[in-house]
């Protein structure tokens, strides 16, 4: 049914904002696979740069972010910008009349990312953060489990998302560009908790170390409470081994997925569910979750579709990470999303 919808409808025009690695390696090839969308520009403040990108991926090369907005033949803009440079550029694609995919999260202050989305909603555009991992069929199979009873009530959650340390001149260690490991690695749990775990989320705590050099929070951990008094731990930082992960443990079991914010496209999930003395390992089928989501954001485009439902979770992100911040440092802690 998707092939056949694809080949009906026009694919929704792209122009990419930017030059980032992760566009290279991961969200280019993800375009180049969807059958809804074509990536028909690439912008750099460097021109070799772009033609770099143009010629890998067979699109014209733009001097200048500017240039590219202005463009009348470009519907939307795919922008893998540094997290500091968001707020401003999703603002000024979207007055541009083009509808925007943007890496997350879509802001660093909660300020911006509700003015964003008003923003969005007055011009009739469609604004989406690239939240991947929640495009995976593995979470929806994971709710199921957890709604048919197979950890009996949700008691507690827990979740991780480690790497190892950067090289040195990597973006994410720049704070004028909203470097750090909270608004990075850190969306992963933060997002799984608001993915399972219904109502407010409040702070209990949380700490931040920050790297004495570069100045930006490079590890860091979080305990929050749901409205239904479920508990969520969460860690992430850049000076780890690599783990992705997350844990619901209820009343009668536990339910474990190992990988799960960045599986490759050909990886094959395994749920793992303990309850009493039986443990059962359920391997699901993989999922693209980079072309996944390309495809529901050029859906929406397509459609008209309202993109509030999305916004809305990506604006509740962007304030659960300002009250980390808070708790860490500069507050009491006490507020929530």
């Amino acid at each position: 049914m998707k092939d056949r919808e694809s080949a009906v409808r026009a694919p929704v025009r792209f122009g990419m904002l930017g030059c980032a690695d992760v566009a290279l390696r991961r969200t280019l090839p993800a375009f180049a696979d969807s059958g809804a969308a074509e990536v028909v520009a690439v912008a750099s403040r460097e021109k070799e740069k772009a033609e770099r990108f143009a010629r890998r991926f067979g699109c014209e090369a733009v001097h200048g972010y500017d240039a590219l907005l202005e463009d009348p033949g470009i519907e939307a803009v795919y922008l893998p910008l540094p997290t500091g440079l968001h707020a401003e550029w999703i603002a000024r694609a979207l007055r541009a009349g083009k509808h925007v995919l943007a890496e997350k999260p879509i802001a660093t202050a909660h300020r911006e990312a509700a003015e964003l989305a008003s923003l969005a909603d007055g011009l009739g555009l469609c604004l989406m953060e690239n939240r991947m991992f929640a495009h995976h069929s593995q979470h929806d199979a994971v709710r199921r489990f957890v709604a048919e009873g197979a950890i009996g009530q949700l008691r507690a959650f827990s979740s991780t998302m480690c790497i190892p340390p950067l090289p040195g001149d990597d973006v994410r260690y720049r704070p004028d560009l909203g470097g750090g490991a909270l608004l990075d690695v850190g969306f992963y749990p933060l997002h799984a908790a608001l993915h399972f775990l219904p109502g407010r989320l409040e702070v209990l705590g949380a700490s931040l170390h920050h790297d004495p050099v570069s100045g930006v929070d490079v590890r860091g951990g979080v305990l929050l409470r749901s409205d239904a008094a479920v508990t969520a731990h969460l860690t992430f930082g850049f000076e780890h081994g690599y783990r992705s992960h997350y844990e619901l443990h209820g009343s009668e079991g536990r339910l474990t997925l190992e990988r799960a914010f960045t599986p490759s496209a050909a990886w094959q999930p395994v749920v793992r569910i303990e309850h009493g003395n039986r443990t059962e390992e359920i391997t699901l089928p993989p999922s693209h979750q980079r072309r996944e989501i390309i495809d529901v954001f050029a859906a929406a485009v397509r459609d008209g579709a309202s993109c509030a439902g999305h916004l809305e979770t990506a604006v509740r992100g962007v304030a659960l990470a300002e009250a980390v911040r808070d708790a860490a440092g500069r507050g009491s802690g006490n507020h929530g999303a």
